[in-house]
């Protein structure tokens, strides 16, 4: 490992921090960094945003609005990171309370895009002081910006010319680097010289979190951002990801090489919580319920989600071939069996301090074939349920050395694993058809299940090569140019790219699942599955039949998944361990217990008292905050939300076929046409011109509950009604609804 001291850096400029103290889950403050200017500004919370915005992606939605303007763009200077966190952040009692939300302008869908993500950075910040931190501005030289929590310092020093830009060096040497006695002269660990010193340095290399993209993020619009936290019983960095949207591109693009932050001295009280005694017992029981429930359910301890793999196999649907299956004979070869047996067990996998969920798992001294490391073993982190489907089944790859090799690759590059996988089996199934050939892939076969095809396009977008830049474009861009380019058809093209916005589909088929159509594509940012999955709900269990059943669900799991990015906490304990009479309840998918421990856990931490129905009004009022931000972007429009076909239902004949006993059954019952005598290409069409009506109504029935006009707007009316009612946000409503936006 490349050895680097900190007093080898040249130091730009610093700035002291007023000391502050978290307060019942609130510094009440943010810090404002400017890497163009280097200039460092705190900023008071006042109790309004407090009320309205509530903390975490809320707060981050805020000051980035008040950042940026209609026409700012996602690499005009004023665009901002901005990694927040929330009240419940940072407890150590409650599993799953480590988790940042990260926003900023989209290089892919050009609008807010919010991503989750664990590690020690954001309650680091936040015990450092601070509620959020914006990274604004264009550094005028490659930066890494430290914040020191415990001394109350903020340098900015220029980066190494020669300090590796991929994220598993770069944040393992910013690690020792940092750590205040975290390092030997010549870098290298001193674990394992005394047992105290072992101790001493450990701890030291706990304080650091590092955020850093990698060198693919230089090149590509999809670059994510990863968090790092030193663990000790491996003796080196893991990273947990900002995946979606781009933002590592946008750190790329200000000149960061990396945000790193200190803080020493974690503990069950850090959070100051109202009543300590109360987070302390409602943690105790959800700790018991997770070991006595999880080997029973879904082996979240011991698989993490790749526990998926078969469910959706069985079910129909695991992205195959570009989401054109939903099974395949071959899915046993990638199941959650195989993945217990490569992940390493007995070990305390979490992402924040006393998650007894612990499912960030990892692969140990994995050997790599590829690439600038091949032959060396690394550790690769997951995969989880969207990476092995993603690069995984979509791909048609059923070889977990594969799938963990461009994980790996990926992670450290810098690379969103969904939007490469979405967009590699685009890649694949225009191979299929002629769209691309060896000439136009600079020689790389990327037929189906290749996937040292499709790892060597990685490697050549890291390089920034051709071919692999072109790639990295993604769906949205590629449709249009092999059109334009390659004289493919366009409305294939346009079928077959999952994107939603600009921003790659996740990896669950919702084509058998009007709800789920929705709950991808009626999203603010994009078809990500964290706003509701509710395929088992409307396809298996038909739960929700109507239009106006679909629409609840529509408007309630949003809004409750959205109460989690406010509070700066992970969803998977809520439903994936579950009560075990959770059944009995009228209804299950609510997990209502679990939603009860939310709200007494919120009043336990802040000393304030949640009804349900404020807990999901303070969820609507961000999420209507959030399309009204879209509609000052001037996007928020109807039409951009509706899926690729490929998303609704079958786009080939063949594809029909595949599932054609269920199609004829479904032409017959619910079209009411009798598909005998008519041919594949009718069937198809019939088929899909019911499907695109049945979506148009799902839209005209979701906006009516949520409260927005028929194109998609939030009414002025039901931002009043919500408490949504700055007059800067009232101001765009209108404007729109009298149509001068």
């Amino acid at each position: 490992m490349m050895s680097l001291e900190r007093k080898d850096l040249k130091l730009l400029a610093e700035a002291r921090l007023e000391k502050g103290g978290v307060r019942k889950g609130y510094n009440m403050r943010t810090l404002h960094l400017d890497v163009g200017t280097r200039s460092v500004t705190e900023k008071k919370v006042s109790e309004e945003m407090k009320r309205k915005f509530v903390g975490g992606k809320g707060f981050g939605l805020k000051l980035l609005w008040d950042a940026t303007r209609p026409e700012t763009k996602w690499d005009s200077p004023e665009n901002e990171i901005v990694i927040a966190m929330g009240p419940i952040c940072g407890n150590t009692n409650y599993p799953g309370s480590g988790k940042s939300l990260v926003v900023a302008l989209s290089p892919m869908t050009g609008i807010p895009i919010d991503s989750n993500v664990g590690g020690y950075f954001g309650p680091y910040l936040k015990f450092s002081g601070f509620d959020a931190l914006e990274l604004q501005g264009k550094a005028d030289r490659e930066t890494i910006v430290f914040i020191d929590g415990n001394e109350g310092i903020v340098q900015f020093y220029e980066s190494p010319a020669d300090i590796p830009a991929d994220t598993h060096l770069l944040a393992e040497i910013l690690t020792h680097t940092f750590a205040k006695d975290g390092a030997s002269k010549d870098g290298a660990s001193k674990e394992g010289a005394s047992k105290d010193g072992a101790s001493k340095d450990a701890k030291d290399l706990q304080s650091v979190a590092v955020v850093s993209a990698g060198r693919g993020a230089d090149h590509s619009p999809m670059g994510l951002l990863n968090f790092s936290l030193y663990d000790k019983r491996r003796a080196g960095i893991r990273v947990k990801q900002a995946g979606r949207g781009g933002i590592g591109k946008v750190l790329r693009d200000k000149r960061i090489r990396a945000v790193v932050c200190r803080f020493k001295g974690v503990n069950s009280d850090s959070n100051d919580a109202a009543d300590p005694a109360a987070v302390q017992r409602i943690g105790l029981k959800l700790h018991r319920e997770i070991v006595q429930n999880d080997d029973k359910q879904c082996k979240m301890r011991k698989q993490g989600t790749a526990h998926l793999m078969e469910v959706m196999n069985d079910y129909d649907l695991l992205p195959t071939k570009n989401h054109k299956y939903g099974q395949d004979p071959k899915g046993p070869e990638i199941a959650s069996w195989v993945w217990e047996k490569l992940l390493s067990q007995d070990l305390p996998d979490g992402c924040w301090y006393g998650c007894t969920m612990a499912c960030a798992h990892a692969v140990d001294k994995f050997e790599l074939e590829t690439g600038p490391y091949k032959g060396q073993k690394v550790c690769v982190d997951g995969p989880e349920y969207e990476t092995a489907a993603g690069v995984g089944s979509n791909l048609y790859v059923y070889d977990p050395h594969g799938i963990l090799e461009m994980n790996f690759y990926c992670d450290t590059y810098g690379i969103d694993t969904i939007s490469f996988g979405t967009t590699m089996s685009f890649l694949m199934e225009c191979w299929e058809h002629g769209v691309l050939d060896a000439d136009r892939t600079d020689g790389i076969d990327l037929a189906w299940g290749n996937w040292k095809g499709a790892i060597q396009v990685l490697h050549d977008l890291a390089d920034g090569k051709r071919f692999g830049v072109l790639m990295g474009k993604g769906v949205k861009f590629l449709a249009k140019h092999f059109s334009r380019e390659y004289g493919a058809d366009p409305q294939f093209m346009k079928d077959i790219a999952l994107h939603g916005k600009g921003l790659e589909q996740s990896e669950y088929i919702s084509k058998e699942s009007l709800a789920q159509q929705g709950g991808y594509y009626l999203t603010n940012k994009g078809p990500q599955h964290d706003e509701a999955w509710l395929i088992f709900m409307d396809m298996v269990n038909n739960r929700i039949p109507s239009f106006e059943q679909k629409a609840e669900a529509l408007h309630y799991f949003p809004m409750f998944r959205t109460w989690f990015g406010l509070q700066g906490l992970c969803k998977l304990p809520w439903n994936d361990v579950e009560p075990a009479d959770n059944a009995r309840h009228a209804e299950p998918n609510k997990v209502p217990e679990h939603v009860a421990n939310y709200r007494e856990l919120y009043t336990a931490i802040t000393g304030e008292d949640l009804s349900p129905e404020e807990m999901i009004l303070q969820s609507e009022r961000v999420y209507n905050f959030q399309r009204t931000f879209n509609v000052r972007q001037g996007h928020g429009h109807r039409d951009e939300d509706w899926p690729p076909y490929r998303a609704m239902g079958p786009v080939l004949e063949d594809e029909y076929e595949a599932r054609a006993e269920r199609y004829d059954k479904q032409m017959k019952e619910k079209i009411g046409i009798d598909p005998a005598g008519k041919s594949l290409k009718e069937k198809v069409a019939i088929t899909r011109d019911y499907r695109m009506k049945q979506y148009s109504s799902l839209i005209d029935a979701v906006f009516k509950r949520r409260g927005w006009t028929p194109d998609g707007c939030p009414r002025p009316e039901h931002l009043r009604e919500i408490g949504m009612d700055l007059p800067e946000v009232l101001a765009v409503a209108e404007a729109r609804m009298a149509g001068k936006i």
